[in-house]
């Protein structure tokens, strides 16, 4: 089984994503789509020992999930800790 990654964009002036929101943002990808490059970025985050703290106000921030064989593993970034090709993956929806 390949790891999957979950991608969500949170925040922002339409509050996307928020328990309130009728707004998501989603996208999902394997990592075994991602180069080596981004891989390794993805690793780098979930490595991190501080959690992110949103700057404040309309900005967007990402949660990453990341299901393994060994579990569920949730992450928050900020935007420009994201790797393009997370970013590219996500789609916005109405629900």
């Amino acid at each position: 089984m390949s790891e999957e990654i979950v991608i969500e964009r949170v925040g922002g002036f339409a509050g996307f994503g928020l328990p309130s929101s009728h707004l998501k943002s989603v996208g999902k990808v394997s990592l075994a789509d991602l180069s080596g490059a981004d891989r390794a970025k993805v690793d780098t985050l979930f490595a991190r020992k501080k959690p992110h703290e949103p700057a404040g106000g309309d900005v967007f921030y990402y949660r990453i999930t990341r299901r393994t064989p060994d579990g569920t593993l949730t992450i928050e970034v900020g935007e420009e800790d994201v790797p393009d090709a997370l970013k590219q993956s996500i789609r916005d929806r109405l629900e």
